[in-house]
């Protein structure tokens, strides 16, 4: 008797599928995300990418037109090399159902 294997299943849907149908597995994808952007040279534009992952799975079109942003803009501003103002960021982010938030980086940090 021999096994059956289930073909596997590409890493990138799965992300996608998750992203799109797990709004707290995208909260925490957006959260790591945005951890690495204050750790490494090139996180912004890792947070960037991680945005547009969920703008698109979300449908980018959608997200556009609830921020009031031309899908166009939009587009660049969430590119590797875009630079989005931060009003454009947290209407981006309501309008994916999510927000931006201030954490310590230590709870027992306290400004000198």
């Amino acid at each position: 008797m021999s096994k059956h294997i289930p073909p596997s299943v590409p890493h990138d849907k799965v992300m996608m599928e998750l992203l799109k149908n797990d709004p707290e597995f995208a909260a925490e994808y957006l959260k790591a995300a945005l951890d690495e952007a204050d750790t490494d040279e090139d996180g912004q534009a890792i947070f960037l990418d991680a945005i547009r992952r969920v703008a698109k799975v979300q449908g980018i079109e959608k997200i556009a037109n609830a921020a009031g942003i031309p899908r166009e803009s939009l587009s660049r501003a969430l590119s590797s090399k875009g630079n989005p103002r931060l009003n454009t960021l947290f209407a981006v982010m309501k309008a994916m159902g999510m927000h931006l938030s201030i954490e310590p980086i230590h709870p027992d940090h306290h400004a000198a």
